[in-house]
């Protein structure tokens, strides 16, 4: 049987090396990572996996785990996920609700609808994935078209990292918004990652 392969965001390298790691996995699975940038150009995700799939899994019958919530886009990796049995997707509509756990992260969109999320690794790269990511250096007459509707900035951090903190608190700054942080570590990532790639069952989102 082919080795299980990962195909996930480049904005998940550091927790899923982590993760791999502390599981005894690492050694166990291919990952390949797909540029981060795509989290503000999600309607790129599906043609990037298909691509990659077609090169890696021409059988169609290699384990595959996506590293991707559905992220934007609009069930289109449900869809893959419907063609392709032998892949599965981690939990939830963002990353943010695999790394809180979907009732934590319910929880939290609920008591403020206006809240935009921020990770440890969107916090590092605001300015490349969201600023310039949504041309807000170029055009900041954008900002109130992106952000009027946000109230608050909340950091779901995934490290104990000063420096993270201070980044996501400037961001929420620049955009005019309050700023929350929430430390949620990776226990629930380990979890979704580990049981998708331990669950032989037919691929369906792993909750």
């Amino acid at each position: 049987m082919a080795r299980p392969l990962v195909l996930a965001c480049g904005a998940l390298v550091s927790e899923l090396r982590a993760v791999l790691a502390s599981a005894e996995l690492a050694e166990h699975v291919d990952v390949r990572y797909l540029p981060a940038n795509l989290h503000s150009r999600p309607e790129g995700i599906e043609p990037a996996l298909r691509a990659l799939l077609d090169e890696l899994d021409p059988g169609r019958d290699r384990p595959i785990l996506l590293g991707y919530a559905d992220c934007g886009t609009g069930g289109g990796l449900d869809r893959l996920l419907a063609e392709r049995p032998n892949i599965r997707r981690l939990p939830g509509s963002h990353c943010y609700e695999f790394f809180t756990g979907s009732s934590a992260f319910e929880s939290l969109h609920a008591e403020e609808l206006g809240t935009f999320f921020l990770t440890d690794f969107l916090a590092k790269h605001f300015d490349a994935i969201i600023w310039q990511g949504l041309a807000l250096d170029r055009h900041p007459e954008l900002l109130p078209m992106y952000f009027g509707n946000y109230t608050r900035i909340v950091l779901l951090s995934q490290q104990d990292d000063a420096n993270v903190v201070a980044a996501a608190r400037e961001a929420a700054n620049r955009l005019g918004l309050g700023f929350e942080h929430r430390h949620v570590g990776l226990a629930q990532f380990h979890t979704a990652v580990t049981v998708a790639l331990s669950d032989p069952r037919p691929a369906r989102v792993v909750a």
